[in-house]
């Protein structure tokens, strides 16, 4: 018998080899037979995830073409925010919460639970207020209060007044949420004019700045900062340069701010979503794009706006995440 550390000698390498390479041959003969044929095979690969409690809206998804900054209300397919078998459990109670871009999409989605776990919620938005009276209604139906601020976060000055108006409805704000946004595809960096540029960097970036300096002088220990990032802003896109370029500033944003303010107790940590059902895409997209869109993430379909909600939940939450600072949290329906 060969002890642990012996080596064939004499003709047994050749032969010992060729037998190696004979169960190779085997098990490679038998993984390829098996290959399609059920599992997670290749059969599989190219049908939507469904990994949820309930069944989620697959593609092709209604082809509709909204005109900016898009409304909610006039998607044919509602998006869904109201996450019915999420239980809320006083995480935020008593607590007062600022988002922006609450009206719709991801932003109501988020106050929503922000109210069922407790919190009061002040909406900022832009000028979509059939949206946002829908928050508000959704927000009291959990028993809390809900504030609308409407206003251009692309203005300081704006940023500085939602900040003041919230204060002296609630007191003050304990956690920030910023998640307004703008984007436009344009396929050739030639067509980028200077004036999306701009838009883009005043409302996904310099907004998030505004509003974190307006809001951090009324927050206090324990207070959380959740900024909403993309999976852009992780891999890039080709047709959203400027957009993609504010993600990814907004991703290094909450890094280093996260290091400023934990001396102060205050966290911030980012959620960088895939490819989400809300307004803003079938008011940046053609109809025919809007129909396929998310078809090609790794779930096979886009998320509904309810699926990151609870995320804004995990960060924002003291009994969640006290120890958790400076991270992007990837909501990207791919595995890695």
């Amino acid at each position: 018998m060969r002890t642990k550390n012996s080596r064939p000698s004499g003709d047994s390498g050749p032969q010992l080899a060729e037998q190696a390479a004979a169960r190779h041959r085997a098990l490679q003969e038998e993984a390829m037979s098996r290959n399609g044929t059920g599992g997670n095979g290749a059969d599989n690969d190219d049908k939507p995830v469904q990994a949820g409690s309930r069944t989620q809206p697959e593609n092709p998804l209604p082809g509709q073409h909204l005109d900016k900054p898009g409304s909610e209300a006039e998607l044919k397919l509602a998006p869904r925010f109201k996450a019915p078998d999420y239980q809320g459990s006083g995480k935020l109670e008593g607590r007062v919460a600022l988002i922006t871009g609450g009206d719709s999409g991801i932003g109501r989605a988020v106050a929503v639970l922000y109210a069922r776990e407790g919190a009061d919620v002040a909406v900022v938005y832009l000028n979509e207020h059939e949206d946002a009276q829908e928050t508000a209604r959704h927000v009291a139906k959990e028993g809390r209060r809900c504030l609308l601020i409407p206003g251009d976060v692309s203005s300081r000055e704006f940023c500085d007044e939602a900040v003041a108006r919230a204060v002296a409805e609630f007191g003050r704000i304990d956690v920030l949420v910023n998640n307004a946004a703008f984007q436009q595809h344009v396929e050739r960096i030639e067509d980028l004019s200077d004036a999306q540029i701009e838009e883009t960097f005043r409302t996904n970036i310099f907004a998030y700045l505004y509003f974190a300096r307006a809001c951090v002088p009324h927050m206090g220990a324990g207070s959380a900062i959740v900024n909403c990032g993309s999976v852009t802003g992780l891999d890039g896109s080709g047709g959203l340069l400027d957009y993609s370029a504010t993600k990814g500033a907004i991703h290094a944003l909450t890094r280093s701010l996260a290091k400023q303010l934990l001396p102060r107790s205050i966290r911030v940590n980012a959620v960088a979503p895939g490819p989400v059902w809300t307004p803003l895409n079938p008011a940046d997209r053609e109809a025919d794009d809007v129909a396929e869109f998310g078809a090609d993430s790794g779930m096979g379909r886009p998320a509904q706006p309810e699926e990151l909600s609870p995320a804004f939940v995990f960060l924002a939450a003291p009994c969640c995440s006290s120890y958790i600072t400076g991270i992007v949290l990837p909501v990207t329906g791919e595995p890695d």
